[in-house]
């Protein structure tokens, strides 16, 4: 029966890929000029691999199905990318970021890689802020920082509530550079078909090139290479009712898995607390926010029942709820991390009291995410320049005005952002 060998490191768990990365066999310049290495993707993983490997050196070949490298599904991802700097002096260390990433994922993920990625944490930020991405600065242009759920510190380098958008035009930039200086070569319109495996000496079987299908002339085309890269995502149409924009078909994953590769973590659902209620059953999405807006918004519900049930039938409006009969729940249950806890910990706490009759939207499922507090203690345009573009976006699908009125949130438990990693034997 086959195994799995994530080819993981002996020794500590802290010093595991620096010992490796010490003693592992280098490729001089030179020679890095005569290896080929076929990407397939050009998302945020293709096109940062393509990008970073034509600029070490290597000749790449770099495959899209689209006609240019554009519009992959990290685009959804608004929040912001965490790291370990510790720029607000608030107790951030590389162990509490890999302690937090481990804890976030039910403690199922593997240890030592997760340990490898926060120590390059900080090494992602460099270099998405050389390629151009406009991460948010504070007033004397240092990099600023906000909070995000599930962690006591403040990690999350962001831009705006679009920063998985910018994220994409800084890989693609850096990937325009390398095609320009000839050290990636761009195939687009093109589906990869199958892998080819050839055996090396020691008799493994190993990557060495792909068929794929020209989808402008139909032709079928065979590429050979030393290394192959698959960076296409994961499939992504699994479920009915969901925030899913445009993912992989699958079809370069399923195609590397009949060769011998295998589903190491797949991801099938998400639990998100921040999601636009359901408003009647004619609908076939559903709009996510971005979970950065719980760094400064207060989320509560009515303490009375009358007053949810008047908020249900339309004869209230949350703004007619004074203070104190507000239950800011989060915050008297996990005073610890108020409305910052974990998202399983929001979806759940949000249901419960939905469950329990205190629901605000017409369907009674939903929870009020408010900013006027924040508005009171920052002012408009600081908050306007935080989360602008996402206040815009609720109020063009609800009609409502959160600057004036707070935001209704939900629960999205079939989140279908699928993960798929793949290894080989």
């Amino acid at each position: 029966m086959a195994t799995i060998d994530s080819k993981i490191p002996e020794g500590a768990l802290a010093e595991k890929w620096t010992n490796y990365k010490a003693h592992q066999k280098l490729v001089n310049p030179a020679n890095k000029r005569r290896l080929d290495i076929i990407v397939v993707g050009t998302g945020l993983a293709g096109a940062s691999a393509a990008a970073s490997l034509g600029a070490l050196g290597f000749k790449v070949l770099n495959f899209c199905i689209q006609d240019s490298p554009r519009r992959a599904h990290s685009i959804a991802a608004q929040g912001g990318i965490n790291a370990a700097k510790n720029y607000q002096n608030d107790g951030d260390s590389v162990y509490r970021l890999f302690y937090d990433t481990i804890k976030g994922g039910d403690y199922r993920a593997r240890e030592a890689n997760v340990y490898r990625l926060a120590e390059v944490s900080n090494a992602i930020i460099d270099q998405c802020v050389a390629q151009g991405v406009p991460f948010a600065r504070e007033y004397g242009g240092l990099l600023d920082n906000r909070s995000f759920g599930g962690a006591q510190v403040s990690r999350t380098f962001y831009a705006r509530g679009q920063t998985g958008q910018q994220l994409l035009l800084g890989a693609y930039s850096a990937l325009s550079r390398e095609v320009q200086r000839g050290n990636v070569k761009l195939y687009t319109r093109y589906e990869m078909l199958d892998v080819v495996l050839i055996k090396d000496n020691e008799g493994v079987e190993r990557a060495r090139g792909i068929i794929a299908r020209n989808l402008v002339t139909g032709k079928i085309e065979r590429f050979a290479a030393h290394a192959v890269v698959i960076g296409t995502g994961g499939y992504g149409n699994t479920y009915f009712l969901s925030t899913n924009a445009m993912a992989s078909n699958g079809s370069a994953a399923m195609q590397i898995y009949r060769k011998g590769a295998y589903f190491a973590n797949p991801c099938f659902a998400q639990i998100h607390p921040t999601c636009i209620p359901v408003h009647g059953d004619k609908q076939s999405k559903l709009t996510l926010m971005s979970e950065s807006l719980r760094n400064d918004g207060r989320i509560w519900v009515p303490k009375k029942l009358e007053d949810a049930k008047a908020l249900q039938a339309g004869t209230k409006k949350p703004t007619d709820i004074p203070d104190a009969d507000r239950d800011f729940y989060l915050e008297r249950r996990y005073p610890a991390f108020g409305n910052l806890v974990p998202r399983d910990v929001a979806s759940r706490a949000a249901k419960e009291r939905c469950d329990a009759g205190f629901g605000v939207n017409n369907t009674g499922l939903a929870v009020f995410l408010d900013f006027k507090y924040a508005i009171d203690r920052l002012g408009e345009d600081v908050v306007r320049a935080r989360y602008g573009n996402l206040f815009d976006m609720y109020e063009e699908i609800t009609d409502e005005n959160p600057y004036k009125t707070p935001m209704m949130i939900f629960r999205l438990s079939t989140t279908p952002w699928v993960v798929s990693g793949l290894t080989t034997n």
